[in-house]
């Protein structure tokens, strides 16, 4: 039904020359399309609206009036439903005339835009005469080409499907007609492929030259243009030959089958008689007895298998006895290297901490200051002032205190 829809909106539109529809004019094409496709439908109006927003939510349809939603709508159909349309609508086969009147196109514009490329001296000249003709026009006949090309393969794919039912409706009475259809189509191919082996080796050649001339000129995007349309052609002459060759199997496999099947058995007897009797209906079914052949003995030295070595772990013992630690408390050392400091008389947490930490790497300094601030507040009673400045001390800054002197000249108790 969807389907349906869009053919219709495409034939409206390409009728009455419209570039978009109105709600009231899809719903007018959707009532028409159900009276065809769905009589007995109700509620057309309801399923129309869901109609539309079905093809909205896939793309098919697109809303080009800038007004939102507070007017009713212009709609239409997006290049993915007329792609679709399309198809289903076009009936372009690739023939002889159709060919030769595309090839001939291609050569004398072809020809126009290489004696275009030899005049053309300035970037936008290039671009004017002959970048531009090279991505439009030229591209829309070779894409011309290769849409024939489409639509004579899908009329192969229907032709075969004649030829297996004219066999199935008429088994010998339609030999004569498969034979016609045969011929004729494979005279329709040899003669497509004699086109395309004569004209594409000149376009070939014109296009080669329109790129030499672009690389002289240094114009990269008229080389890439002729390059594509390069690919684009030797495409187009492959598909010919491969196409040439399927069809020379497919009409030698047609031509043995009604040689070796068809006119030895004209009504079917022996067909059916092989049938029943493969089947086991005339009597014992046919079986194929066959005797196991001796394998070929082959002579040759063997080495003997190894047997492998088992996987095991070497026993040690697991658990050590307990051994004294001799290493150094650094605690300990800390500690002594603040007392130190303290009987030197530094006067501040600054003094003793630039002393301690001068004898540790410059990582573990900062580390190492909170230890000296720990240990100079055990060992001594420093004065706590309301504001306490801040100190650099070996690239730290740090909350400086003021420490009593000492008394009695040095190792006492602070």
């Amino acid at each position: 039904m969807d389907l349906c829809f869009l053919v219709a909106l495409h034939v409206r539109g390409a009728a009455g020359q419209l570039a978009s529809f109105g709600e009231a004019q899809l719903e007018e094409v959707f009532e028409a399309v159900s009276a065809m496709v769905q009589p007995d439908a109700e509620q057309v109006k309801r399923r129309a609206g869901h109609a539309i927003q079905r093809l909205r939510d896939q793309r098919m349809l697109a809303r080009v009036d800038g007004q939102g939603v507070v007017r009713t709508g212009e709609f239409a159909l997006s290049r993915l439903a007329t792609a679709i349309v399309e198809f289903f609508l076009e009936d372009d086969v690739l023939t002889q005339e159709s060919l030769g009147a595309l090839t001939g196109a291609l050569r004398v514009t072809l020809t126009d835009l290489r004696a275009a490329a030899q005049r053309a001296t300035a970037p936008a000249a290039w671009q004017a005469t002959v970048t531009a003709p090279l991505r439009v026009t030229i591209t829309e006949l070779v894409a011309a080409i290769e849409r024939r090309q489409r639509g004579l393969d899908l009329r192969q794919e229907d032709f075969q499907a004649e030829i297996r039912g004219l066999l199935e409706a008429d088994w010998f009475g339609a030999l004569d007609r498969c034979q016609a259809l045969l011929a004729s189509t494979g005279a329709a191919l040899r003669d497509l492929n004699d086109v395309l082996l004569r004209d594409t080796s000149e376009l070939l050649t014109l296009l080669q030259d329109i790129q030499e001339r672009a690389i002289e000129a240094g114009d990269a995007d008229a080389e890439d243009a002729a390059l594509r349309l390069c690919e684009q052609v030797d495409r187009i002459a492959a598909w010919g030959g491969a196409r040439q060759r399927a069809w020379s199997e497919y009409f030698q496999h047609v031509h043995r089958y009604l040689r070796d099947v068809v006119r030895l058995d004209p009504t079917r007897a022996l067909t059916q008689r092989l049938r029943d009797q493969l089947a086991g209906a005339a009597g014992p079914a046919f079986t194929l007895a066959v005797a196991a052949a001796p394998p070929i003995r082959l002579l040759r030295a063997v080495a003997p298998v190894r047997e492998p070595v088992p996987v095991a772990r070497p026993r040690a013992q697991r658990e050590r006895e307990p051994a004294p630690d001799t290493g150094v408390d650094p605690q300990a050392v800390l500690e002594a290297r603040v007392r130190g400091a303290l009987d030197d008389g530094a006067a501040a947490l600054s003094e003793v901490t630039a002393a301690v930490v001068a004898e540790v790497p410059v990582a573990e300094r900062f580390t190492m200051a909170g230890g000296v601030a720990a240990g100079v507040a055990r060992l001594a009673r420093p004065q706590v002032a309301r504001e306490r400045p801040w100190v650099p001390v070996d690239g730290m800054v740090i909350e400086d205190w003021v420490l009593p002197p000492a008394r009695g000249g040095g190792g006492g108790e602070r």
